[in-house]
């Protein structure tokens, strides 16, 4: 499917340009003075609309993407997601996060680092289009996702050097508790499942599980248990040097530690929902719930 002009939308820093609009329910496109000058080597190789093909298979596709892991950010909770263009990995160039998975009406946005000359953000089925590529730092451009589904995307010019990403939309996974969701949605082993071990009078998670780039999780996310019930977490031999922390809670397992054969527990007399997280990886998805039931 040909890239479609309507679908445009450059939004240069506010010192520049000062237009917001959102891609997808506006139709803008535009170069400052700066960007243009940036562009000046551009041949019409990347200023014609073309088409690119879209993968057969985009787990395989995306095996040659510049900083891809395997790990998917599920981003965006509160209507927006951003992504970094041009940031620099040890294989090259690549967008950061490379693989974001956002709600249905998320607005994503990329933002321009500057590095290694011009970029832009094309859909390989044509359903975004940032325009002629960019080489400004503080340049942007946004669209809003409403539709679920996966859509592969690239930087035109180092489309062959392995700078792609992808943007899944779907609906977050739910445990059913509001509270436990909104915490957890960003811990990328999170998968709607509840651990119940109401009928048990302990109960163990692991700390430094796989999950969220690394062995940066807990396992299980969220645990259900009954009152009384003693929690025990262990530390793993591949944990990071980690905490258990809650949220509004006067509950914490002190000091930093990575020891495989650390162990942290504490016994919930309770009812109530309990957040938790290891605070150094809090803000990349190392947190967990229990949900203390009668």
């Amino acid at each position: 499917m040909p890239r479609t002009h309507r679908r445009r939308q450059m939004l240069q820093s506010a010192a520049t340009v000062g237009l917001l609009s959102i891609a997808g329910c506006l139709s803008a496109a535009g170069d400052s003075p700066e960007s243009e000058a940036d562009n000046s080597e551009l041949t019409d190789e990347y200023t014609q609309a073309t088409e690119i093909e879209p993968p057969e298979s985009v787990d395989e596709w995306l095996e040659s993407a510049n900083g891809y892991t395997g790990d998917r950010i599920r981003t965006g909770t509160r209507g927006r997601a951003d992504i970094h263009v041009g940031h620099e990995y040890d294989d090259g160039l690549g967008f950061d996060p490379v693989v974001v998975e956002v709600s249905p009406n998320t607005i994503v946005r990329w933002n321009w680092t500057g590095h290694g000359g011009v970029h832009n953000v094309v859909a390989l089925d044509g359903t975004f289009d940032s325009g002629r590529p960019n080489a400004q730092p503080g340049t942007s451009y946004e669209y809003v996702f409403e539709e679920p589904g996966t859509y592969p995307f690239v930087s035109e010019p180092d489309r062959d050097d392995g700078m792609k990403g992808l943007v899944v939309v779907d609906e977050p996974p739910s445990t059913g508790y509001e509270t436990v969701d909104e915490w957890v949605v960003h811990s990328s082993n999170f998968d709607g499942e509840i651990t119940d071990r109401t009928d048990a009078e302990t109960a163990s998670i692991t700390v430094g599980a796989d999950g969220n780039g690394g062995s940066l999780a807990f396992a299980p996310v969220v645990l259900r248990i009954s009152p009384d019930t003693t929690v025990t977490w262990e530390w793993s031999a591949e944990s990071p040097t980690a905490t258990i922390s809650f949220e509004e809670r006067d509950i914490d397992s002190g000091e930093l530690t990575s020891d495989a054969d650390a162990t942290f527990e504490h016994t919930f007399d309770e009812p109530g929902v309990y957040r938790y997280a290891s605070l150094p990886h809090k803000s990349i998805g190392m947190r967990g719930a229990i949900i203390v039931e009668q």
